[in-house]
């Protein structure tokens, strides 16, 4: 047998080999009996523990169909790669009560090499629930069930599915290191209360890319402990913008350093880009190095806006500054319509005023004329066109 043969065949057994493995690392949930319209929930549960326990990896594939689904914890470690791929329709009940007090509709955790993909939508059935939301007069309230959580994970991807309607916070990533959503998208109407579409807190090496996002509240919120987060090519409308914070209520908040928005449109949303922190608070870490860019404002009601007398609801007191240090943020080449006469507003901390804040080519307008801009605490580098602080009435 020729030299040239024989590396023929063993490619080609080597090809065989490598697809039976592949074939054999498929676990297709209807083996588990699932049909259209049934819970999945026990089938889905079982499917991971199949693949949890593989030593390669394995895929777990939910056809094209429309199912029910109850509250679902998938937890590592696991022995190798998972990746769930789903293509159909899951619905969680609309009663928060039957999720048995999870904290989450959907929660992944201590896993790495992650990957969800498909054409699914996760529907929350939320409406119900947010009736029942009084975070707007208690500042106790009850937080309902989100629809995501993905919790420790490293080295993952979630891709090109869709959160519909959660009972609350569309996503909740913590603890987690190397995590890419891509083309994700999140879809909740604008009176859909507390539903903030991806809130990531004390993780690193976050990318939010090619993402569509309409809800009621932040559509990326940045929360404590955040590191290198980067959010790019995102669509945000309706919501309230893209926020860091709000921080500075828990005096044990680990700071916040490292956030890029960039190439994003903001449209019809209540605020644009966004710093809050709280007064009369102990939390005193600092937020740093923070810098959005390329971004478009379609009819925003506060484009640019550092708020460090951040109290909604009247729920607290502004007898004392804000202990948080913001240093090293811009704001450059920022475009289009604002919804009030002041696209700017920096209210920095009279305790611990801002430090290098840039603002480079703002060019915002108001009916055809060029916004204003208020600051108080802080004395912004203008560079190119951008307009001139006014101090805060």
């Amino acid at each position: 047998m020729g030299l040239k043969l024989s590396i023929i065949i063993l490619i080609f057994v080597s090809f065989l080999f490598d697809f039976s493995s592949a074939q054999s690392g498929v676990i297709d949930i209807s083996k588990f009996g699932v049909k259209p319209n049934s819970d999945i929930t026990q089938a889905f549960t079982s499917a991971w523990n199949e693949a949890c326990a593989s030593p390669t990896p394995s895929k777990i594939v939910i056809p094209s169909s429309t199912y029910k689904m109850g509250a679902l914890e998938l937890k590592g470690p696991c022995k190798a790669p998972i990746e769930v791929q789903v293509d159909g329709t899951i619905q969680s009940s609309g009663n928060p009560s039957d999720l048995k007090g999870a904290e989450q509709w959907v929660r992944v955790s201590y896993v790495s090499f992650f990957t969800i993909s498909g054409k699914a939508v996760f529907d929350g059935v939320g409406a119900a629930a947010w009736k029942q939301n009084d975070c707007g007069t208690n500042k106790n309230c009850k937080m309902l069930p989100m629809n995501f959580g993905f919790y420790f994970l490293n080295h993952s991807i979630i891709h090109d599915i869709t959160s519909k309607d959660s009972k609350s916070f569309n996503v909740m990533v913590f603890g987690c290191n190397n995590v890419t959503f891509d083309g994700f998208i999140v879809s909740a109407p604008a009176t859909s209360l507390n539903t903030d579409g991806i809130h990531i807190a004390k993780s690193s090496d976050v990318k939010i890319l090619n993402t569509n996002i309409g809800t009621g509240d932040d559509c990326v919120s940045i929360g404590d402990g955040s590191k290198n987060v980067t959010v790019q090519n995102v669509n945000c409308g309706p919501g309230h913008g893209i926020s860091v914070g709000s921080l500075g209520k828990n005096p044990a908040e680990e700071p916040v350093e490292g956030f890029l928005v960039k190439n994003c449109t903001m449209t019809e949303t209540d605020n644009g880009v966004r710093i809050k922190t709280w007064p009369s608070a102990l939390g005193t870490s600092p937020i740093t190095d923070m810098h959005f860019e390329d971004i478009t404002m379609v009819n925003v009601k506060n484009p640019i806006i550092i708020d460090q007398e951040y109290c909604p609801w009247n729920q607290c007191s502004k007898q004392s500054p804000s202990k948080i240090k913001i240093s090293k943020v811009s704001f450059k080449n920022i475009k289009g319509t604002s919804a009030t006469p002041d696209g700017v507003v920096l209210v920095c901390s009279s305790g611990v005023p801002c430090d290098s804040v840039e603002l480079n080519e703002v060019d915002l307008t108001f009916n055809g004329a060029p916004a204003t801009a208020k600051c108080a605490n802080v004395k912004p580098t203008i560079i190119g066109k951008a307009p001139t602080c006014a101090p805060v009435a």
